[in-house]
C-alpha cells in the first residue's frame, strides 16, 4: 500500500484528501488496533499521543495501547500482573526501560572491575540497593543471556553471575521464611523445590509447575483406584484434606500408587548412576523418572498425602525410608509400622527386612519419624558429600551451594563453618568473608584457635599480596624474551597427545609453575622440558590447563569451546577464533592483530 501524502495523522477531516476520512475519524477499536501494531515503537506512540486530544486519549497511560506495547517488548513480565485494572502501563514501561539501562550499566562495569579476581562479596552491593523492581532487573539480565549469535560473550558471562547471585539471595529468603513456619505448614515438596532452586538458580523451576506434575501423577493413581474401588474415599474432590482411617483402604491407595509410579511411569531408583547430583533435584526426578531414596520418598509421600494416606519420613541410615502406621496412631512401637522403600519400587518392609536392606542391626531411634527440616538437612548433606567427591569447578560450586543451604538452616554449626572457610581459602576467593567466618567460629568454639589462627595468618597474607598488585602485567610479543612464543590468544588449538580442543587465553615465555607441579606433570620428559612457552587454555571439557607449546597445534576444524569462563576473556566467537575482550587485550596488546593474521593464513587461504 502506498504511503499517504500530506499532513500527519492529526489532520482534521477534509484537509488530508478532500473530504476523505482522517485517522482520528476512525472508530476507537480500529484506532487502538492500528496503534497496537508491532511496527510502531514506544517513541512512535509517544509522538502520536502529542498530536491531538483524540490520539492522546487513545494512548492514555492505563489503556490498551501502552499495555500492548509493554507486552510486545517484555512478554514474560505479564505474569507479575494478576490484576491489570488501574495499572499505568506507560509508567511500567518507563520503569522497565530504566531498569534495563541500569542492568546494562552494572553488567558493563563488572569486567573492568573484576577481571583479575573472583567477584568479591561486596561486588554485588550495587545490586542489593537497586532502585527498581528486581523482576525488571532480572528480566533484562535474561534478555542479555538470550541474545542471539556468538557476540556479547563477556556481557553474558557477568549477567549470568549477577542473575545467579540475585536468585540465590531470594531463594535463601524464601527458605528462611519456610523454616520459620509451624511444622504442619512445611511441605516436604516445597522444601525439596527450594533446594533444587538454590542449586540451579538459572533453571526455570517453581513450586507451582512441580506441584502440577505431582498432581498429574495423583490423577493417574485415582484412575487406577477408580477401576478397583469406584467408591474409594480418595476419589472425592477434597480427599487430600482428610486422612483415611481404614488400613485396608490405605493399602488400596498404596497399591495403586505402586502400579502407576513403577509399572506405568517406570520410576526407579538410579542404581547405575547413584552419585549423580541430578538424582537429588526434584524437578529432575520428575523429568528423568529416577532418583535416590530420599528424593523418591518425598515424591511418594506427597502423592500419598494428597490421596489421604499419612506416611512419615524415616531418617534410616544409608537408605531413606517412609513408615506407614498399622497400629494405633502415634505409636512409639517400631513394630506397629510397615516401612516403605520408594527407591525399591514401593516395597513394604518389616523391621528385620530394613536391617537386611543395609546389612546391619540398628537401634530403635533410627526408625523414628523426622521433621521437614531434618529431611532437608539430609538432602543437603547428600549434595555436600557429592561436592567433596571431586576437585572440579562444578563440584566446588555444588559444595559452595550446599554449604550455603546447610548454614542457612544451622548457622552456628562449627564443622560446616570451618569447611566453608577452608573452601574459600582453597579457592582463593572472598578473603574478607573468610576472616568473618573464622571470627564467628572462634566466638562459638574457642578450642578451634589453632586451626583458626593458621587460616587467619595465611588469609591476611593473601590480602596483603593483593594490595601490592600494581596493575595488570602487559606482555608484548615484540620483546626479545618472547620471541619463541608461536601462538596467540584467541586461537583454537588441539592437544597433540590428549586430543582435546581448547582456546588460548594467556601465555608465558617459559613454564612458570613450581618445581612440584613440574615434577608431578612430568614436564622434564618433554624434549624441551619447561624451557619453552607454555599456554593457559580453556578446554572443551570445562577445565583450565597449562600446556607446553610443543604439545599444541592448530585445530583443523575450529569450533566453539563450551567452557563456563569463555566470556571472562573473550567477547565474540567469529567461527574460527575468539576475539579478546577489552581487559584481555590490554594484557596482550599485540596478540589480536597476530591472531587475525594467523587465522587468515591458516584457514582462509585454504578456502581460496
Amino acid at each position: 500500500m502506498a504511503a499517504a501524502e500530506g499532513p500527519g495523522p492529526g489532520a482534521p477531516r477534509g484537509e488530508a484528501d478532500g473530504d476523505g476520512m482522517g485517522l482520528t475519524d476512525l472508530p476507537g477499536e480500529l484506532l487502538e488496533l492500528i496503534l497496537c501494531c508491532d511496527v510502531l515503537g514506544a517513541a512512535d506512540i509517544g509522538r502520536v499521543s502529542c498530536t491531538c486530544r483524540r490520539l492522546r486519549e487513545a494512548c492514555q497511560p492505563r489503556g490498551k495501547v501502552w499495555r500492548e506495547r509493554f507486552r510486545l517488548r517484555w512478554p514474560s513480565l505479564l505474569k507479575y500482573y494478576s490484576h491489570t485494572d488501574g495499572v499505568s502501563w506507560l509508567e511500567e514501561y518507563k520503569a522497565r526501560h530504566n531498569a534495563g539501562l541500569e542492568a546494562q550499566r552494572i553488567v558493563a562495569s563488572f569486567s573492568k572491575r573484576f577481571f583479575s579476581e573472583h567477584v568479591p562479596c561486596d561486588g554485588f552491593s550495587d545490586i542489593e540497593t537497586l532502585g527498581c523492581p528486581s523482576h525488571f532487573f532480572e528480566d533484562e539480565l535474561m534478555c542479555i543471556l538470550n541474545m542471539e549469535g556468538r557476540k556479547g560473550l563477556t556481557w553474558k558471562y557477568y549477567a549470568k553471575k549477577i542473575l545467579y547471585f540475585l536468585r540465590q539471595q531470594n531463594i535463601l529468603k524464601n527458605l528462611k521464611e519456610y523454616l520459620q513456619r509451624p511444622t504442619d505448614r512445611q511441605s516436604f515438596l516445597e522444601g525439596a523445590v527450594l533446594i533444587d532452586q538454590y542449586c540451579n538458580p538459572l533453571s526455570d523451576i517453581c513450586l507451582k509447575s512441580v506441584q502440577a506434575q505431582v498432581d498429574d501423577i495423583t490423577d493417574k493413581v485415582r484412575k487406577v483406584l477408580r477401576t478397583r474401588n469406584p467408591r474409594h474415599p480418595s476419589l472425592a474432590s477434597k480427599a487430600g484434606e482428610i486422612l483415611i482411617p481404614e488400613v485396608e483402604l490405605q493399602r488400596q491407595v498404596l497399591d495403586a500408587m505402586n502400579c502407576v509410579l513403577y509399572e506405568q511411569l517406570k520410576y526407579k531408583g538410579n542404581e547405575l548412576d547413584y552419585y549423580n547430583s541430578l538424582n537429588s533435584y526434584i524437578h529432575q526426578v520428575l523429568i528423568r523418572r529416577t532418583g535416590i531414596p530420599i528424593s523418591l520418598s518425598v515424591l511418594y509421600l506427597t502423592i500419598a498425602r494428597q490421596l489421604g494416606v499419612k506416611l512419615e519420613p524415616v531418617n534410616f541410615p544409608s537408605h531413606f525410608l517412609l513408615r506407614w502406621c498399622q497400629g494405633k496412631e502415634g505409636s512409639t512401637n517400631i513394630f506397629d509400622y510397615t516401612y516403605i522403600d520408594a527407591f525399591g519400587k514401593g516395597k513394604q518392609l518389616t523391621v528385620k527386612e530394613c536391617e537386611y536392606l543395609i546389612g546391619h542391626h540398628v537401634t530403635e531411634e533410627f526408625y523414628g519419624v523426622v521433621t521437614s527440616k531434618e529431611v532437608l538437612q539430609r538432602m543437603v548433606g547428600n549434595l555436600l558429600n557429592l561436592g567433596k567427591r571431586e576437585s572440579t569447578d562444578q563440584s566446588y560450586q555444588l559444595l559452595r551451594d550446599s554449604l550455603d543451604l546447610y548454614l542457612a538452616m544451622y548457622p552456628d554449626n562449627v564443622q560446616h563453618l570451618m569447611l566453608q572457610a577452608r573452601l574459600y581459602f582453597h579457592l582463593g576467593i572472598w578473603p574478607e568473608k573468610v576472616l568473618d567466618i573464622l571470627q564467628h567460629i572462634q566466638a562459638l568454639d574457642p578450642s578451634q584457635h589453632g586451626a583458626v589462627g593458621y587460616l587467619v595468618q595465611h588469609t591476611l597474607e593473601h590480602i596483603e599480596r593483593r594490595k601490592e598488585e600494581v596493575g595488570p602485567e602487559v606482555k608484548h610479543r615484540s620483546d626479545e624474551k618472547h620471541k619463541e612464543v608461536c601462538f596467540s590468544i584467541g586461537l583454537i588449538m588441539k592437544h597433540r597427545r590428549y586430543g582435546y580442543n581448547c582456546v588460548i587465553y594467556g601465555w608465558d615465555p617459559a613454564c612458570m609453575m613450581g618445581h612440584e607441579w613440574i615434577r608431578n606433570m612430568n614436564v622434564h620428559s618433554l624434549p624441551r622440558g619447561p624451557h619453552q612457552p607454555f599456554y593457559n587454555v580453556l578446554v572443551e571439557d570445562g577445565s583450565c590447563r597449562y600446556a607446553a607449546q610443543e604439545n599444541l597445534e592448530y585445530s583443523s576444524e575450529p569450533r566453539e569451546i563450551p567452557h563456563p569462563d569463555i566470556g571472562r576473556y573473550f567477547s565474540e566467537f567469529t567461527g574460527v577464533h575468539y576475539l579478546a575482550n577489552t581487559e584481555l587485550e590490554v594484557r596482550y596488546p599485540e596478540d589480536v592483530e597476530l591472531t587475525s593474521a594467523t587465522v587468515q593464513k591458516i584457514y582462509n587461504s585454504g578456502k581460496e
